[in-house]
C-alpha cells in the first residue's frame, strides 16, 4: 500500500490539512507553553519574587515535560498517533486554564507555588503533542517531501510566542495577566479539527496489522477510492512496543538526545529574553512583549528557510551550519550587550539574528529525531529524545538565571558583566548540536521510513544518503 503514497508527486486537499493541523497544533500549544514569560514581565516587581522563585516557575514546565514526552510517546506507539494528539492538545489547554484562578502571593497557597504545580501540567503535555504530530505528518506524505514538510510542521512554533508578545502587549493591559491564561484554553478547539480532520497514521495502523483501516486512511490522505489501493496479501499480528528496545539503537540515541538537548539554549533564552530586555533595555514589560512580536516573526522566517534547506542539503549538513550560526550570535549578543547604533540596540539586533537560526534549528531537529527510530519505534523514539532534549527547558532557564543573578540572588537585577557567560552558556548547547550531525549522525534524506527501518534492523546506517535506484 505504501509504494502508493511513496509514487505520489504533488500533495493532496486532505495532506495540507494534517499539515495545517499540526502547525495549529504547535502554535496553540506553545503559546500557552511561553505565555508564563509575559506574566512573569507582569508580577516580577509586584510579587517580589526572587531569582530562585522566578526560576523554578519557568524551569516547572521542563520538568513536566521530560516525563511527559517519554510518556505521550510511548503511548503514540501503543494507542496511535491521532488519539495523542487530542489527549495532548487538552492536557495543556485545561492546564493552562485553570492558572485564571492562581492566588495572590500572600495567600495560603503562594501565587509562584501554584503556577510552579500546574505548569508542570502544561509541559507534560506540551511535549507530548510534539512526540506524537511530527511522526504523524511524516507518515503521511512521500519520503522525497518528508523533511520540508514535517519542517513545515514546526513553522507556526514561534508563532505562538508571537501570540503571547501580542496578548501581553494589548490584551494583559485590558483583561489582566490571569486573562491571558483563560485565552490559553484556545487549544482545546484544536480537539474538534483533529476528529473533523484527521484519520489515524496509515503506517501506524498497518503495523498494527489493521489493513482495511489503513487503507481507508492512505486513500482519504490520497484522495482516492478505497478500493484502487490493494491490501497486502500476507497477514501480520499486531506488532508489541517494549520501551527498552530503544536502547538497542545506540547510535540513534546519542544522535537523538544530543541534537535534542540544543533546545537548552532556545527555551533558556525566550523564557527569559521578555524580562531581560525589560532589565537590560529599560523599557515596559509591555515595550518588550512588543519587540518580541518582531522576534518571533523572523522564527518563523528562520523555520521556512531551514525546511527548505533540509531536503536540499540535508539533514546533517542543514544541521550544522544552522547549529553553529545559533552559537556564534548568541555569544556575540552577550559581547555587545550595551552596545548602540543611534538610539537602536545591538543586543536586540543580535538576538534576532541569533533567533533566525535557533528557531530554524528546530525545523531541522524536530523532524530529524523522528526519522533515526525503526517504526515500530517511532513515537517511542521521538518521545525519549525529546524528553531527554526538554531537559533543556530546566538547565536553560535554570543556568541563566543563576549566571546572570549570580552576585544577587533575592533582588532580580541583572548584573551586566554576566550576561556574556551567561550567553556563552546557552550558545554551547547549539555549537554541541552542531558537532553531533557532523560527526555521529547520519543522512536520512531521500530514504523512505522502510528504507531507513530495514538499514536500522541490520545495523546497515551510512553516515550520507545512498542514491535510491530510478
Amino acid at each position: 500500500m505504501i509504494e502508493r503514497l511513496e509514487q505520489q508527486r504533488k500533495l493532496t486537499g486532505n495532506q495540507w490539512r494534517i499539515i495545517l493541523t499540526a502547525n495549529l497544533g504547535d502554535m496553540l500549544d506553545f503559546f500557552d507553553f511561553f505565555l508564563i514569560g509575559y506574566v512573569l514581565a507582569f508580577i516580577l516587581k509586584d510579587w517580589h519574587i526572587t531569582y530562585g522563585q522566578s526560576a523554578i516557575v519557568l524551569i516547572s514546565a521542563g520538568l513536566g515535560a521530560v516525563p511527559g514526552a517519554f510518556f505521550w510517546g510511548w503511548m503514540g506507539d501503543r494507542i496511535g498517533r491521532r488519539t495523542v494528539f487530542i489527549l495532548t492538545a487538552l492536557n495543556v489547554a485545561l492546564a493552562t486554564g485553570v492558572m485564571y484562578f492562581t492566588p495572590e502571593q500572600n495567600a495560603l497557597i503562594p501565587g509562584w507555588l501554584f503556577l510552579v504545580f500546574f505548569r508542570f501540567f502544561v509541559g507534560f503535555g506540551n511535549a507530548g503533542l510534539i512526540a506524537v504530530d511530527i511522526p504523524l505528518v511524516q507518515e503521511f506524505v512521500p519520503s522525497y517531501k518528508r523533511g520540508w514538510v514535517s519542517g513545515l510542521t514546526t513553522v507556526l512554533l514561534p508563532a505562538g510566542n508571537v501570540l503571547g508578545a501580542i496578548s501581553g502587549a494589548y490584551l494583559a493591559p485590558e483583561i489582566g495577566w490571569r486573562g491571558l491564561f483563560l485565552v490559553g484554553l484556545t487549544p482545546a478547539v484544536l480537539v474538534l479539527l483533529i476528529r473533523y480532520w484527521v484519520p489515524e497514521s496509515p503506517r501506524f495502523l498497518m503495523r498494527m496489522g489493521r489493513y482495511d483501516e489503513a487503507r481507508k486512511s492512505l486513500a482519504w490522505a490520497l484522495q482516492v477510492d478505497p478500493g484502487e489501493i490493494e491490501l497486502p496479501t500476507d497477514s501480520a499480528d499486531e506488532e508489541r512496543t517494549r520501551w527498552r528496545d530503544l536502547f538497542q539503537y545506540p547510535r540513534s540515541m546519542i544522535t537523538a538526545c544530543l541534537v535534542a538537548l540544543s533546545q537548552t539554549g532556545g527555551v533558556g533564552l525566550l523564557m527569559w529574553i521578555t524580562a531581560l530586555f525589560v532589565m537590560v533595555l529599560r523599557i515596559t514589560p509591555a515595550e518588550a512583549s512588543y519587540l518580541m512580536i518582531w522576534v518571533g516573526i523572523v522564527g518563523v522566517f528562520g523555520r521556512l528557510v531551514a525546511s527548505w534547506m533540509s531536503d536540499a542539503l540535508g539533514r546533517r549538513r542543514s544541521g550544522f551550519v544552522i547549529g553553529m550560526c545559533a552559537a556564534i550570535l548568541m555569544a556575540l549578543a552577550g559581547y555587545f550587550y550595551d552596545v548602540y547604533i543611534g538610539t537602536l540596540s545591538v543586543f536586540f539586533l543580535l538576538i534576532m539574528a541569533q533567533r533566525f537560526f535557533g528557531d530554524a534549528s528546530y525545523a531541522v531537529i524536530g523532524p530529524y529525531i523522528a526519522e533515526v527510530w525503526p517504526s515500530r519505534l517511532r513515537a517511542s523514539g521521538m518521545g525519549f529524545s525529546y524528553g531527554i532534549g526538554n531537559l533543556g527547558k530546566i538547565i536553560g532557564p535554570l543556568g541563566l538565571a543563576l549566571i546572570v543573578g549570580s552576585t544577587d540572588y533575592v533582588s532580580p537585577k541583572v548584573v551586566p558583566t554576566a550576561l556574556f557567560p551567561a550567553l556563552l552558556f546557552l550558545a554551547f548547547w547549539y555549537f554541541q548540536a552542531a558537532m553531533v550531525f557532523l560527526l555521529v549522525g547520519f543522512e536520512t534524506k531521500g530514504r523512505t521510513i522502510e528504507e531507513i527501518n530495514e538499514a536500522l534492523e541490520h545495523g546497515a546506517i551510512p553516515a550520507t544518503a545512498q542514491a535510491r535506484p530510478a
